[in-house]
């Protein structure tokens, strides 16, 4: 028995001899038991190659091993990992959502208010005593103390007195709302007196009578 054994050559399938490192027949080199590399084989290219991408993988590997969460609970060791400023999104506490500008609220612009409409005067009262009037006697030489009710209250108009024949008697007010007048029999006769405010009248016969 042979204490050398012997290689089949991949290339040519032949047998020789386990000392030679290249085929005999066909100068394929050998390597390992029967493999063989052509000539033109760039054997420290691919080596190069293969380590390149072992470390990518080994580089890819420690960046997602430091940049998983790890919960607090596990270990001393944990990694902390610091979220970023943000929104958390309900369905995960770790997940952080980009803050969203809400579009901006309308121009709320409040209505003008309008004008308070001014009181419209429905009547006009002459009174004596508080009591209406529309028909009185006095004498000569005497005075009467005439008011003027309007309805409704608070009317910002003028009230005016007038006398329509100022030779039987003669009005003036006394105060500067023209609710209250101060009649002054003149002579004997009958006239009428007038008060009107924002443009609604009231009238009442004066009779005067000499003594």
């Amino acid at each position: 028995m042979s204490i050398i054994s012997e290689i089949k050559c991949a290339r040519c399938d032949r047998k020789y001899s386990g000392i030679h490192s290249r085929c005999p027949y066909c100068g394929a080199r050998r390597i390992g038991s029967g493999k063989y590399s052509e000539e033109g084989d760039n054997s420290k290219g691919k080596m190069l190659i293969s380590v390149l991408i072992m470390s990518a993988l080994v580089i890819a590997a420690g960046t997602l091993l430091f940049t998983t969460p790890v919960d607090a609970d596990s270990g001393a060791g944990a990694a902390t990992v610091t979220p970023t400023p943000g929104i958390l999104d309900d369905d995960d506490t770790n997940s952080i959502v980009n803050p969203i500008t809400p579009p901006p609220s309308p121009e709320i612009v409040s209505p003008t208010p309008s004008p308070t409409p001014a009181l419209k005067v429905n009547s006009v009262t002459i009174t004596y005593s508080g009591s209406k009037r529309d028909d009185i006697t006095e004498y000569v030489g005497n005075q009467l103390l005439l008011g003027a009710r309007v309805d409704p209250v608070g009317i910002e108009e003028t009230i005016i007195w007038m006398s329509n024949d100022r030779s039987v008697f003669e009005v003036v007010a006394t105060n500067a709302e023209g609710t209250a007048a101060t009649l002054t029999p003149i002579a004997r006769g009958t006239a009428t007196l007038t008060v009107s405010v924002g443009g609604v009248e009231a009238t009442c016969v004066i009779r005067v009578r000499v003594k």
